[in-house]
């Protein structure tokens, strides 16, 4: 019934997707299993993608030639580019979409790739023969084999929904938990734990008063997230988001339903998102806050189903809905579905190398929140890299490993693997050390180029970021030739609270000035205007920021140069740290335990000191 295949994919959210495409496309046979082919790419919580730091990694997984950038923009409701105000390291791009329509596009892709194969079941057993994983057995009893083996379980690993004192078992609210896989890794020697995330009621839109909220309405222009020319919505068609708060009265009427709560009542082991807790957590660890700010954000264009943001929780039922009859515009609330908490099993992500594949059994790979991720966004290019290393392994090829300083989706992995983590992981800005490299405006430069040559993004995106690169080029050449006389800039300067200039001065060196704008003054000179037609916004926009942050890019370039010694000095995996007498207790045990790859690894992990590193540098010398 069933052939042999490259990769199989087990759980088709956000990581089984991109996993399942970025194999098919590069080649090999991919199995996609899911325990229902009705919840694929399903928004488990709320449905947006990016925000700040996620959005770059969206734009790097479309970089690379996955598919959430290009599902997203054809599901868009509202577009916004988060901190415009901010330098452009800090520009992220946020989308809701369309829930139904989202999973529409993703199967719809997934099903017109080629090399791609469905199948509906549950798998409770990896086939390992010799330390090697080659394939699964299906809750039907199909064993089907394979060269490599990817879980995006997701949150349904022995999941267990916790709704007030109601627990049922599941991975998601009316469907089934998976179970087995934990049992039999746990048996082989991987070291397993629990983690908890939640979701917040699904309300009836109808019955909400919006005058009483803060309209949040789109960008004006929508600029997306595929590079590639993804049709979008016009911008006058986008739906609005509405914020509104929580009270003191809000936060009482939470409280009497702490006494029923799983989480203060110790049925929930496992540790929630530090930056994504629960309404009940917010009051009670942020007692001196008067109110908390809601979200009000539409799931799609022809529902009129409401998440509500930042209500996350899993107290009874009718204290949620209590609560909420006391936020302002939602006094005839009418409720969906309750908020509720669940809780899963995950691998701590020490067990991985940098390419996903797991140490201890060969050919066997993790994505998503199997490794105590949280977010889709995070789940994706965790699929995206599991996938594409899938099918290297294979095909005996090399694996595919970004570097910090090459990608958000490189910073990810690697505080996974080298630090761990003990509470569902979010990707924020302040993790990459290198942010003003790692943009959402350049991810096509930094990534399609190395994602090409492994067979993954297409010719048309290659030939998109060479054109791109040579029109960048031939602006700032013209930008630092071209001088402005007083009479074209000065009327532009004024305007904007600029000095004038008293002679003539390069474009390049008036880009320089704090809040001179390359569009401003491309408007202020005909010639300049004439020059620069050929060239659209997008690129004209990088230019002006290479140009104007140049100092500060070069200065993070020379960082990774002083970096890239350690990065590059491999540890052999025989390396006996034991003879080390010389290191600390703990950076042994953690040496032992994670087995860095670089010395540039061992320096991340947590507990482990610099002169650890030294000594551990002198040793490999010798």
């Amino acid at each position: 019934m069933f052939r042999d295949y490259d990769v199989i994919v087990v759980g088709a959210g956000h990581a089984g997707c991109e996993a399942a495409a970025a194999a098919a496309n590069m080649g090999s046979s991919v199995l996609l299993i899911t325990m229902n082919m009705q919840t694929i790419a399903q928004m488990s919580c709320n449905p947006a993608m990016g925000g700040i730091a996620k959005g770059q990694i969206v734009r790097e997984i479309d970089a690379m030639g996955g598919y959430s950038g290009i599902v997203t923009d054809s599901s868009l409701l509202q577009f916004r580019m988060l901190n415009r105000s901010k330098g452009p390291a800090m520009w992220s791009p946020r989308a809701q979409s369309d829930r139904m329509l989202f999973a529409n596009k993703w199967r719809e892709l997934l099903e017109n790739t080629p090399n791609v194969d469905f199948y509906q079941d549950m798998v409770p057993q990896i086939i390992i023969e010799e330390g090697k994983a080659c394939g699964v057995v299906t809750g039907l009893g199909h064993k089907i084999k394979a060269k490599t083996v990817v879980i995006t379980s997701g949150t349904f690993l022995n999941g267990v929904i916790h709704i007030g004192e109601k627990r049922l078992g599941g991975g998601r609210i009316g469907e089934k938990a998976s179970t087995g896989i934990t049992e039999q890794l746990v048996e082989l020697g991987f070291e397993s734990d629990r983690l908890k995330t939640g979701t917040p009621p699904r309300i009836d839109g109808r019955s909400l008063d919006y005058s009483k909220m803060e309209e949040q309405k789109g960008d004006e222009e929508i600029i997306g997230f595929s590079y590639l020319d993804v049709p979008k919505i016009s911008a006058d068609k986008q739906r609005s988001c509405y914020i509104t708060y929580t009270s003191p009265q809000v936060h009482e009427m939470l409280k009497t339903g702490f006494d029923r709560s799983p989480m203060y009542a110790g049925r929930i082991e496992g540790v929630g998102p530090r930056y994504c807790p629960s309404i009940e957590d917010k009051i009670n660890r942020f007692a001196d806050r008067e109110r908390h700010q809601l979200f009000v954000e539409p799931e799609g264009f022809n529902t009129v189903e409401i998440y509500v943001n930042g209500f996350s929780t899993s107290l009874p039922e009718e204290v949620q809905y209590g609560a909420l009859r006391l936020v302002p515009g939602f006094e005839n609330v009418r409720m969906f579905r309750p908020g509720y908490a669940i809780e899963y099993d995950y691998f701590p992500p020490t067990q991985l190398k940098y390419s996903l594949e797991t140490k201890r059994v060969e050919n066997l790979f993790f994505a998503g929140q199997i490794n105590g991720t949280t977010g889709y966004e995070e789940a994706a290019c965790q699929g995206l890299m599991a996938g594409i290393n899938a099918h290297q392994k294979a095909s005996n090829l090399e694996p595919v490993v970004l570097k910090r300083s090459e990608a958000y989706i490189g910073v990810l992995i690697d505080d996974l693997i080298s630090k761990g983590t003990d509470e569902p992981y979010r990707m924020f800005t302040s993790r990459a050390e290198y942010r003003t490299l790692l943009r959402q405006d350049n991810a096509d430069l930094r990534l399609t180029e190395l994602s090409f040559r492994i067979g993954l993004a297409s010719q048309e995106r290659m030939e998109k970021v060479l054109a791109k690169r040579k029109n960048v080029e031939a602006i700032k050449g013209s930008l630092r030739d071209y001088s402005m006389e007083p009479g074209e800039a000065n009327a532009y300067l004024e305007k904007i609270g600029s000095a004038p200039i008293l002679q003539k001065q390069k474009l390049s060196q008036l880009l320089l000035r704090p809040n001179v704008e390359l569009q401003g003054l491309i408007t202020s000179s005909n010639t300049i205007q004439q020059s620069m037609e050929p060239f659209d916004k997008e690129t004209l926009e990088q230019a002006e920021i290479q140009l104007k942050y140049d100092v500060y890019i070069n200065k993070e370039k020379e960082l990774v140069d002083k970096m890239s010694q350690l990065e590059e000095l491999v540890i052999p995996d025989s390396f006996n740290y034991d003879k080390i007498m010389s290191l600390s207790n703990e950076a042994r045990q953690k040496f032992n335990k994670i087995r860095p790859h670089t010395l540039g690894q061992a320096s991340r992990i947590s507990g482990v000191n610099p002169s650890d590193v030294q000594i551990l540098m002198v040793y490999m010398g010798r």
